[in-house]
C-alpha cells in the first residue's frame, strides 16, 4: 500500500541561482514522479537558503537607491521565495507527470508556520541573512532595529532568530488537497514565521528550519513517513574519519545517543537527525528516512538510506 509521505527537498535539489533552479527542478520532478507512480501520497516541502538570500540582498540594494524601496521584513522575503520556487517546481512536476500519463494537479501553498514569541532563539538571533555591511552601515541598521553580527572579519551581516515551529496554519488546506488526490508544495523555506496575537498572525523576523517544519507538518496531517533529502545517501558516525560507519537503521534511542555524543555536525546533519527524531518519536509506527533525492525510491523499498524509528 502507498504511504502518506512528507518529502523535504534540500538546497541541492533547487540549485544556487535562478538558472540552476530551472534545471534542478527537472531532476527533482522526475524523482518525485517515481514515488507518485509507486502509489504514494506526496506532500512536497523545500528549503530556500540561496533564494531568500538573493531576495533580501536585492531589496537591500534597492533601498540604498530609492526611498520607495524599503528593506523587506524576513517574513515577506520567505513568502516571495515560496512563490517563485513553487512556480518553477509545480510546473516542472506537472509536465513530468503528464508525460507519464498521470493527471494530478500540483499547487503551491503560501504557508505560515506559527512560532512562540518566547522561544529562546529570539533572545540570541544567530542565522546570518543577506550581504555584508561596514561598521557604519551596521550601526545605522541597528538603530532601525536590525540585529547585526560581525562575520569572521568579512564585515557585518544581519542575523535573525531560528525558532522551532509549533503549528502550521494551513494544515487543513494541505489535507484537503491530499484528500482530493492533488499534490501540495508547502512550508517552503520552513514556512513564513508568524506569531499569534489573538486572531492576528504577525510576521516574525526569523527563519524556521525546513526539516523541523516538515516534521511538524507530518505530525499534524498524520503522515507515515518523513523523507529528508540531503547530499549523502546515508547518515554516518565518525564522518570523515578512518573509522567512519554508514548507518542503515537507527532506533529513536540510538539516534538520540549518537546525537548526544556529537557524531553529527551542527551546521549540516544534526538538525536533519533531530527533525527526523522529532517525527519518528511523535507516534508509534512513524519513520523518517534520510537519503539523497536520487535514491529516495530505493530508500522507501529498504534498499538504502538511513531509517530512524
Amino acid at each position: 500500500m502507498g504511504k502518506k509521505i512528507i518529502l523535504a527537498l534540500g538546497g541541492n535539489a533547487l540549485g544556487e541561482s535562478l538558472a540552476e533552479q530551472m534545471a534542478a527542478v527537472q531532476t527533482s520532478s522526475n524523482a518525485i514522479a517515481d514515488l507518485i507512480e509507486q502509489g504514494h501520497e506526496i506532500v512536497i516541502t523545500h528549503g530556500n537558503g540561496p533564494q531568500v538570500g538573493m531576495i533580501e540582498v536585492a531589496f537591500e540594494a534597492a533601498s540604498k537607491t530609492s526611498v520607495h524601496s524599503p528593506i523587506l521584513p524576513m517574513s515577506v522575503c520567505v513568502a516571495l521565495s515560496q512563490g517563485y520556487i513553487g512556480y518553477d517546481l509545480q510546473n516542472a512536476l506537472r509536465e513530468v507527470l503528464l508525460s507519464r500519463g498521470i493527471d494530478k494537479p500540483v499547487a503551491t501553498l503560501i504557508t505560515q508556520v506559527v512560532v512562540d514569541a518566547n522561544d529562546p532563539a529570539f533572545a540570541d538571533p544567530s542565522k546570518p541573512i543577506g550581504s555584508f555591511f561596514t561598521k557604519e552601515e551596521a550601526d545605522a541598521m541597528i538603530a532601525k532595529g536590525a540585529h547585526m553580527k560581525e562575520d569572521a572579519g568579512r564585515g557585518y551581516r544581519q542575523v535573525v532568530a531560528s525558532p522551532k515551529p509549533i503549528d502550521v496554519v494551513e494544515k487543513e488546506t494541505v489535507l484537503a488537497l491530499l484528500q482530493a488526490g492533488q499534490i501540495a508544495i508547502t512550508v517552503g523555506g520552513g514556512g513564513i514565521p508568524v506569531i499569534r496575537q489573538g486572531n492576528h498572525l504577525k510576521g516574525a523576523s526569523a527563519v524556521v528550519d525546513k526539516d523541523f517544519a516538515s516534521a511538524k507538518l507530518g505530525e499534524l496531517i498524520d503522515a507515515d513517513l518523513l523523507i529528508i533529502l540531503t547530499a549523502v545517501e546515508k547518515v554516518a558516525i565518525n564522518f570523515g574519519k578512518p573509522n567512519q560507519q554508514w548507518l542503515d537503521r537507527l532506533s529513536v534511542d540510538q539516534a538520540r545517543d549518537y546525537a548526544a555524543q556529537g557524531h553529527f555536525a551542527k551546521g549540516s546533519m544534526l538538525p536533519k537527525v533531530e527533525a527526523a527524531l522529532s517525527f519518528a518519536a511523535s507516534r508509534p509506527g512513524r519513520q523518517a528516512l534520510i537519503t539523497k533525492l536520487t535514491t529516495a525510491k530505493d530508500g522507501i523499498e529498504g534498499k538504502t538510506g538511513t531509517v530512524i524509528g
